[in-house]
């Protein structure tokens, strides 16, 4: 059975937000943060998400991960309703969330024995398997400290999967790395996804990084988000960097820009006055 079907063979991983709103604070302070956001994500699908920056991208991943609650609507994972955490929906961190004081084999192995369903040699050749994949097996003794950033990256990935999730949920688990250790870890995602079809869900500030991973990217407003555009990546697989070279690609970095330009102009008032190196920035990208 793959990894990614449940026991009737049926694909698992589809996500539906459905009329979504999320707000915060008491009422002489409430901000709202996500306004009426819906998106129907089949799957099997890489959704890419990008935003302007503190539009509530993270507040999504929040709500889809089971952290927190909607305060109106609903999101659907699989006909259910999502209220809580759930094993079927792994996160990985903008920052690295290993513990430090487990070796990289003890991190892998916390969440099957803490909730006791893959014990002895059973979870002594996931483990095995899962480092050999993402190429820590050299590395299974070694405490996160002892590990660069790309490997303490890797090594959060295999713990997420060996919980089986049907939907990776992805938090701009790159950033802070540097370019070519960046590159290397895009690459080795998109073999993982390309591998498992597993459904990934992920949040990412670089528009170019967005387009090489995504079959569908998925455009934020400001705050509070509404969905300003959704667009389909039609790029072959397997990806290879140079096709961020092709027209088509191009194309699609400039719908996206054009509209996170437009959302950064009205953080700054609609005649344009007072704006920003960064405002200017993207409007010369564009």
């Amino acid at each position: 059975m793959s990894e990614t079907t449940g026991a009737s063979g049926q694909s698992l991983g589809a996500i539906v937000m459905d009329g979504v709103r999320k707000g915060y604070g008491e009422d002489w302070s409430w901000q709202q943060v996500i306004e009426l956001v819906s998106l129907d994500l089949p799957p099997g699908q890489f959704t890419a998400v990008v935003g302007p920056s503190g539009c509530g991208k993270t507040t999504l991943v929040n709500l889809l991960a089971g952290f927190d609650r909607v305060d109106q609507g609903r999101i659907v994972v699989d006909g259910r309703t999502v209220s809580g955490t759930s094993r079927d929906r792994m996160v990985v961190f903008q920052e690295s969330a290993l513990m430090p004081w487990l070796t990289t084999y003890q991190n892998v192995a916390f969440g099957p024995k803490l909730r006791g369903d893959m014990r002895g040699a059973e979870l002594d050749r996931e483990i095995d398997r899962l480092l050999d994949k993402v190429g820590l097996s050299d590395f299974k003794d070694k405490f996160p400290l002892q590990l660069s950033g790309g490997m303490q990256r890797r090594a959060e990935l295999a713990r997420a999967m060996i919980n089986s999730p049907s939907i990776m949920i992805m938090d701009e688990p790159f950033r802070g790395l540097d370019a070519m250790t960046r590159e290397l870890m895009q690459e080795f995602l998109l073999q993982l996804f390309e591998e498992t079809g597993r459904t990934h869900f992920f949040v990412t500030s670089e528009i170019e990084e967005a387009i090489f991973l995504a079959d569908r990217l998925v455009v934020l407003s400001n705050r509070p988000v509404t969905v300003r555009e959704v667009i389909d990546i039609d790029l072959p697989r397997p990806r290879e960097f140079h096709m961020l070279s092709t027209p088509e690609a191009y194309h699609y970095k400039r719908e996206a820009l054009e509209i996170l330009h437009e959302e950064a102009m009205k953080s700054f008032g609609g005649d344009g006055s007072g704006q920003s190196e960064l405002v200017e920035a993207i409007a010369r990208r564009g």
